[in-house]
């Protein structure tokens, strides 16, 4: 250390001497910026920095990515499923009562249901044949659910104003079927004979003919996979009075699953299962956090990797700075004060990463929402970019752990090392 520095050092010890925090402090952030002797320790101090500076970035735009599908998916699902669902555990339908109906309405938190009846078909327009699920509902479905905001073609109209029916299809069904909204070419759908023995093929399936009104897209399985007729056409093809396969529930307005689902349960009784959303899809959600927990591991793992930069850089300046810890504790500097110094070297390269990866993943989802710089491998009607949703605890989060991983990167060298010196210091 050059007299200049020693009389640096001794100026900055008067006035820094009764605040060992700011004065060890002080002395490693001069470390840090100051050129060393060796070019080895610049290089992998930039390294450290910078595997820092890139595994912050991605965490954060990973974790936003998934924020953004999670949200699209959530939006998908709340198109398609209600806010609650009333199903019987064994069988496939059950007759709810009106008495029933009539209790449920009155629940508080419960603006509207609708009855709903379904089962797998055979759809035959013009000459193709499809599989299907046809599900009757009651006139004010669009009113459980956002169906009617998901049209791709014509409007969700189960029934004319004279009582003719029709029937909404999926977007994957009418591909499949070649369904055009021209009124001429009919759509016949089969289902089996529930009742009377079959005595020949001809018996097997009772059908009925209704013209299709809308075509909806919400998701290639949902809309290759539903559609959507008046529940009396089929209660006349399954040969029901007044059974449902399920009764969907909408929510009034702010109103939580956990204020409501109790009341249903207790109204149906044990013989009854009662879904919310989450429930409706819980192997999905699920799956996506597993995931995305399973993301947050990987990526901090190799954050962990990347530090043992940190370990390498300094523990080769501690080497470099023997003399100098020679001569800081002929001015009075304690043990800890010293290895203070090098942790808060240490840990200042993760700081400075950190708050640089964070800055450029901002940056990197910003440009993402704004311009959807990365595009979607195929074709969608729902979106044509990656999605991205910036959350301040993702951040928080990643800069917690970033910091943490960085400490102990530090500690360690620093706890070591110095330990070897301090002690030939002590000992000479």
């Amino acid at each position: 250390m050059s007299v200049l520095n020693i009389k640096k050092v001794q100026a900055s010890w008067l006035l820094l001497k009764n605040k060992p925090l700011r004065l060890s402090l002080y002395i490693a952030k001069r470390y840090l910026f100051a050129k060393k002797s060796r070019n080895a320790i610049n290089v992998i101090s930039g390294i450290s920095a910078t595997g820092v500076i890139v595994g912050t970035m991605v965490l954060i735009i990973v974790l936003s990515v998934f924020n953004g599908l999670e949200d699209m998916v959530n939006s998908l699902f709340s198109t398609f499923d209600p806010d609650l669902e009333v199903r019987i555990s064994k069988g496939k339908v059950f007759n709810p009562g009106e008495d029933r109906l009539k209790a449920l309405q009155e629940i508080e938190g419960i603006a509207d249901y609708s009855l709903v009846l379904e089962e797998n078909s055979l759809l035959r327009y013009d000459e193709k044949q499809y599989i299907t699920t046809v599900k009757g509902v009651s006139e004010n479905y669009p009113e459980i659910t956002g169906l009617d905001s998901v049209m791709w073609d014509g409007e969700f109209k189960l029934k004319e104003k004279n009582g003719r029916p029709h029937a909404v299809v999926g977007l994957g069904v009418a591909n499949n079927l070649g369904i055009g909204l021209n009124f001429i070419t009919p759509l016949i759908i089969y289902v089996p004979e529930r009742l009377g023995k079959v005595a020949n093929t001809e018996n097997a399936f009772v059908r009925t003919v209704i013209f299709p009104s809308g075509i909806f897209s919400i998701e290639q399985e949902y809309d290759s996979r539903y559609i959507y007729v008046p529940i009396d056409i089929m209660r006349e093809l399954l040969m029901y009075n007044d059974e449902v396969s399920s009764i969907e529930i909408k929510f009034t307005e702010g109103t939580e699953a956990v204020n409501v689902q109790p009341a249903v349960e207790e109204l149906f009784g044990p013989g009854y299962t009662i879904k919310n959303k989450y429930q409706q899809q819980e192997i999905f959600y699920k799956v996506m956090k597993s995931e995305r927990l399973a993301i947050f591991f990987i990526l901090t793992f190799i954050l962990i990797i990347a530090s043992f930069n940190i370990i390498g850089s300094l523990t080769m300046l501690i080497i470099e700075k023997e003399r100098d810890i020679t001569i800081l504790r002929n001015l009075g500097a304690g043990n800890e004060l010293i290895k203070k110094i090098f942790i808060f070297e240490g840990w200042m390269i993760s700081v400075i990463g950190a708050v640089s990866g964070l800055l450029l993943g901002f940056l990197v989802c910003w440009l993402q929402q704004q311009y959807g710089l990365v595009k979607l491998q195929g074709e969608t009607l729902i979106l044509d970019a990656y999605p991205v949703n910036m959350r301040i605890t993702d951040f928080l989060a990643v800069l917690a752990t970033v910091l943490l991983i960085g400490y102990f990167a530090a500690w360690y060298p620093a706890h070591y090392m110095s330990r070897k010196y301090l002690k030939n210091e002590k000992n000479n």
